[in-house]
């Protein structure tokens, strides 16, 4: 069995071992209250996210050059928010809800400069700065809409 298999399997076990299952709709991460989570769940939530990363870090030793790059960003991209996610669904305040998605638009930023690399010289600064407008358009609606202290 390869290790690929292994890993993930190792990670299907321990969510539907704790009963815990991430979201990825974000419309529906965003507009209801999470499932509390205990501590003990959420460790177990943060080691299958682990589980999950090194799985698809590991599967992205079949790309090359900058493909392998964005590959990896994607992959730690995805863990960030997963992370994020666990956080706000074991305390359920607000400003982890906020943190949730300025880190999402954080590592959607992190994957958008990678694929800017693979753009003509000319085209990288202007593709970089886009990325750049995009997660501070992306953190000020998520400190907008936050809830005032």
């Amino acid at each position: 069995m390869s290790k690929l298999t292994t890993a993930l399997m190792l990670a299907a076990s321990v969510a539907l071992a704790t009963g815990c299952v991430q979201t990825t709709d974000r419309t529906r991460a965003a507009s209801t209250t999470p499932t509390r989570l205990t501590a003990e769940q959420a460790r177990a939530e943060h080691d299958r996210v682990e589980a999950v990363y090194k799985a698809d870090k590991e599967a992205c030793d079949r790309f090359k050059d900058n493909a392998k790059d964005i590959c990896q960003a994607e992959a730690k991209a995805k863990e960030r928010v997963a992370n994020a996610e666990v956080n706000y669904r074991e305390s359920g305040s607000d400003t982890d809800r906020v943190k949730v998605a300025e880190t999402r638009a954080s590592a959607e930023y992190d994957v958008a400069k990678e694929r800017c690399e693979d753009k003509p010289r000319d085209a990288q600064d202007l593709c970089k700065k886009d990325a750049k407008a995009a997660e501070m358009a992306a953190i000020s609606r998520a400190k907008m809409n936050a809830p005032s202290r």
